[in-house]
């Protein structure tokens, strides 16, 4: 019983990290029959004759597989039911996690562009919030920039990211390995585009008037926003601003990781040229 339970506890550990960075909206149970049944399929069918939603699916069952050894021999030994039981424990803990973030950052973020202190920290990298021009139109939502001027490179979403994997200590403080924080206990060194899009995703519910995060809230669409994020993030042609964003991520959170290290294409600068 002991050790039956000790696997329980360790799937659904691996579905708190694994929703927070890899992907976080998913049906796992599903995912991981469909995943073996594709193992076998792809041994006659190339993936690229897969639709795009069941190339990424694969993916991230890939990715899933990865990060876990031992998962697919685990799969592949077991019955039906076993597997839909992994699955269940994974998403579990991947759904517990979301809506215990869900909760802190609620408590945590205050409202939008009217709030003074939000609005500086929402406000893009290179538009200076003191200026009353630059407050007003973004307040009005007349501000039209480039589509990579400053996305999802604000301090608030810094904050937000900091207070979910190096421990909310670690906010106000200079960026280091935070031994008490989620990213130093699954051996967490880079941002990854799964954990950019789900903090993205969190602080967009934490910022609205909803007060329980659901896959069918039609007011923040949270489903739809996220996967909207992952599909930019994961585009081949934006693969170089993507490059750039990571980077400019690592050096706010990980900077002594080898990522933070890389130079960054002066974007903004040339824009202005």
């Amino acid at each position: 019983m002991t050790g039956l339970r000790s696997t329980s506890d360790l799937l659904v550990s691996h579905g708190h990290h694994f929703g927070r960075t890899v992907f976080a909206l998913c049906n796992y149970p599903s995912l991981l029959t469909n995943g073996i049944l594709r193992l076998e399929q792809l041994e006659d069918t190339p993936l690229e004759d897969l639709s795009a939603e069941e190339r990424r699916e694969h993916r991230v069952f890939e990715q899933l597989l990865d990060l876990y050894p031992g998962l697919l021999e685990q799969l592949k030994d077991g019955s039906e039911e076993e597997i839909l039981h992994v699955g269940e424990l994974i998403g579990k803990g991947a759904a517990g996690t979301r809506g215990d973030d869900t909760k802190m950052l609620k408590s945590a973020i205050d409202h939008g562009f009217n709030h003074e202190l939000t609005g500086s920290l929402l406000c893009p990298a290179g538009l200076d919030w003191n200026d009353p021009r630059i407050k007003e139109n973004l307040r009005s939502g007349e501000m039209l920039v480039y589509p990579w001027w400053g996305l999802l490179r604000s301090r608030l979403l810094v904050y937000a990211y900091k207070h979910v994997f190096t421990s909310p200590s670690s906010v106000d403080r200079e960026p280091k390995a935070m031994r008490s924080g989620n990213a130093h206990l699954h051996g967490m060194n880079l941002v990854t585009i799964g954990s950019l899009a789900y903090i993205a995703t969190q602080v967009q519910f934490a910022l609205s008037s909803s007060s329980v995060f659901s896959q069918t809230d039609t007011t923040t669409d949270s489903e739809t926003f996220y996967h909207s994020l992952l599909d930019l993030l994961e585009d081949l042609e934006e693969c170089k601003e993507v490059d750039e964003l990571l980077t400019w991520w690592n050096r706010q959170v990980f900077p002594a990781s080898s990522a933070a290290k890389r130079a960054i294409t002066p974007t903004l600068s040339k824009i202005r040229q």
